[in-house]
């Protein structure tokens, strides 16, 4: 096998991360500095050398458009892309649209605190990271793996939470650690494949 890269991203700001509000799978539209994110993106990959075979990408659209626009700069609109809900963001079920100082009035402080960072208790409704790391993981295995394993170059445009899950088990991260692991918006992180495994490289 050939040294290749997979590099994985969180969308840029939504709107709903600017009112600071649980969005998981609702499915707002990126801000003007969500755009300017994923730009700034596409110009450091392209600034880098990188290029792509196939993006893998979730089924919102914030994921899907800051994965365009990225290849926009880096005029690879023509790869493939294929989209999938095993990729989407953490379900927040009964959060989902709320303010998180709202949700902290209504639930208290420590019981939000442990719906966002423990790794395996779910909000109502919801997801927790484990139940998110359950569908992420059989999805790489199965579809993004086997493409590395063919000497191709990956992006993966998601969410803070599926690209926690596909790091805890890259960089064997304790279940413990990745619930403190904060994944930016817009900020690719970059990993060397080849016959010595998958590496971080930034």
């Amino acid at each position: 096998m050939k040294q290749t890269n997979l590099v994985l991203v969180r969308h840029g700001q939504s709107e709903w991360n600017k009112k600071n509000l649980f969005t998981g799978w609702k499915d707002p539209n990126l801000t003007d500095l969500g755009i300017e994110e994923a730009k700034k993106a596409g110009n450091l990959l392209k600034e880098r050398g990188l290029a792509f075979d196939i993006m893998f990408t979730s089924d919102l659209f914030r994921a899907q458009e800051t994965g365009r626009i990225i290849l926009d700069q880096m005029n690879l609109s023509h790869i493939e892309v294929v989209k999938d809900q095993s990729l989407n963001e953490r379900n927040y079920g009964d959060l989902a649209g709320l303010n998180k100082d709202e949700a902290r009035v209504k639930w208290g402080d420590e019981q939000v605190h442990i719906w966002r960072r423990s790794f395996d208790i779910p909000p109502p409704g919801g997801e927790s990271l484990k139940n998110t790391a359950e569908r992420v993981l059989p999805y790489f295995n199965s579809e993004i793996l086997p493409k590395i394993r063919e000497s191709q170059n990956i992006l993966v445009a998601a969410h803070g939470n599926s690209l926690r899950a596909l790091v805890m088990e890259l960089e064997k991260i304790s279940s413990d650690e990745i619930v403190k692991l904060e994944i930016a918006t817009g900020d690719p992180l970059t990993y060397e494949c080849s016959d010595k495994g998958i590496i971080r490289i930034d």
